[in-house]
């Protein structure tokens, strides 16, 4: 048994170093055949790493790939994407309701356009503009939820009057023609003005 291989020279699956006693410069170490990578090995899987870390950030995103300074989640306020295909967490499902971590809460005082599915062209259009000005909105600073008369609606949405930064969100929707206020009767987005 070559001095390597002497089982005083095995710890933890691997083979200790040893010096010569001749030069005193170190043996040849062992690595059992599972330990041995090679480059082009970790090269692939740290580029399929990153390759699929781009591609949930893309489902998780519509619109541009690129990440501007107002995407980036700031400290202490939740980022908030799309919601894709029903559900998720701190996402938008369309421009009056969203999930707050795993909540769905709709806001209370409006109206937006229907996006799933809209009945026209007009209510689309406008209804993908108030998702993302939804979006927006919610990405912009703190979020404060207070409770109405009634928790939740017909569907288990929890019913909230919705500020963000001490700006009510429902208000700034209905001012840039995004939304209506609740309680106005049901109206089609498809009629013309």
């Amino acid at each position: 048994m070559t001095k390597h291989m002497r089982p005083g020279n095995v710890v933890h699956g691997r083979f200790r170093a040893t010096r010569s006693r001749s030069t005193g410069s170190r043996g040849h170490r062992r690595q059992p055949a599972t330990a041995r990578r090679s480059p082009a090995l970790v090269s692939m899987v740290l580029v399929a790493a990153a390759l699929g870390g781009l591609a949930v950030g893309f489902s998780l995103r519509r619109g541009p790939a690129v990440l501007s300074a107002t995407d980036m989640p700031t400290a202490g306020i939740p980022f908030f994407g799309y919601c894709l295909n029903g559900g998720g967490a701190n996402c938008v499902v369309d421009g009056d309701t969203f999930y707050y971590g795993r909540d769905k809460v709709r806001i209370a005082n409006i109206d937006a356009p229907e996006t799933h599915p809209p009945r026209c062209a007009q209510e689309a259009q406008l209804g993908q503009a108030a998702t993302h000005r939804l979006r927006d909105l919610l990405n912009s600073g703190r979020i404060n939820l207070a409770s109405i008369d009634r928790d939740e609606d017909v569907y288990g949405r929890k019913l909230r009057i919705v500020a963000v930064g001490g700006t009510d969100v429902g208000a700034t929707l209905v001012g840039e023609g995004l939304a209506r206020r609740y309680g106005s009767g049901r109206r089609s987005w498809c009629e013309s003005s």
